[in-house]
């Protein structure tokens, strides 16, 4: 059942002592339900008022212009927006039914809430070790199963044929758009429920791009995919509902078909059919 948040509450820095004091395993599922949520940098409000139910195993995309909100509300999922000074949230967050700003592990959160960034940023170590790093984190030592996570992973990334012979060369010698599908693998490989991708296109090529569309098209079928974007047309292609953003607030949401092509307020219309932005 969910329910709003009363009191606020001011984001604690994350480290071992608090992890462990909060220990306590959820089996999170694949869908997000918001509730009148807030956030603010210091003074600054930068969410207002954000109510939206996610679906599991669909892809929802999140579009406006730059700053309307729409990366750090992503990021509210994971809570990495825990490590930033100063900021303070408000409002109920749930993850298959869990409050994820409740007493539990944050690490365990982010084993099951995966997420990919901007710009590739693979370690600086073999492709192999890129991949298994995060089972590793997560206490599987054992040889045989990395070696099956890494096979999996890899081929859930659409580049096990790419890069078995590979393994042991060092990731940074791969292309940009191979190291964008690399750190997909690398987020696949600790079995998230859910995986959030914060513009991961924007600095590809195209045909890079529609790999990772593809990639997310396929994917959709196991786990929950969130994805923000400043590329309409790639909201269009892949998307099964999307957000529009503006100011911090969620201006409509929706199925992307019918957002498209009959948004429901004038902002919409104006920000798809590119008057501002």
């Amino acid at each position: 059942m969910l329910f709003a948040r009363k009191k606020e509450m001011v984001m604690p820095a994350v480290n071992a002592e608090t992890t462990k004091s909060r220990r306590t395993q959820f089996n999170f599922g694949r869908d997000i339900s918001v509730v009148n949520a807030n956030l603010w940098y210091g003074d600054f409000h930068a969410l207002k008022n954000v109510d939206i139910e996610i679906p599991e195993r669909k892809i929802t995309a999140f579009i406006g212009p730059s700053g309307c909100g729409k990366s750090t509300f992503l990021k509210c999922f994971n809570r990495m927006n825990d490590l930033v000074e100063g900021c303070r949230i408000t409002g109920s967050f749930t993850v298959g039914g869990v409050d994820i700003y409740g007493k539990i592990d944050v690490n365990e959160l982010r084993k099951n809430v995966g997420m990919v960034f901007q710009k590739p940023n693979p370690f600086p170590m073999s492709v192999y070790d890129n991949v298994a790093y995060g089972p590793r984190t997560f206490g599987i030592k054992k040889r045989s199963e990395l070696d099956e996570i890494v096979e999996r992973s890899l081929r859930q990334a659409a580049m096990w044929e790419e890069l078995k012979d590979r393994l042991n060369k060092s990731a940074l010698g791969l292309s940009g758009g191979q190291q964008q599908r690399l750190c997909i693998a690398r987020a696949l490989a600790a079995g998230p429920g859910i995986l959030l991708m914060d513009e991961p296109t924007s600095a590809l090529d195209p045909i890079s791009t529609g790999k990772i569309e593809d990639l997310c098209d396929e994917l959709k079928s196991e786990i929950t995919i969130i994805i923000v974007t400043h590329n309409m047309q790639q909201a269009t292609r892949i998307s099964n509902r999307t957000g529009f953003f503006l100011l911090g607030e969620l201006v409509e949401y929706g199925e992307t078909v019918e957002m498209f092509s009959d948004p429901k307020t004038e902002q919409t219309k104006n920000y798809i059919t590119g008057r501002f932005g």
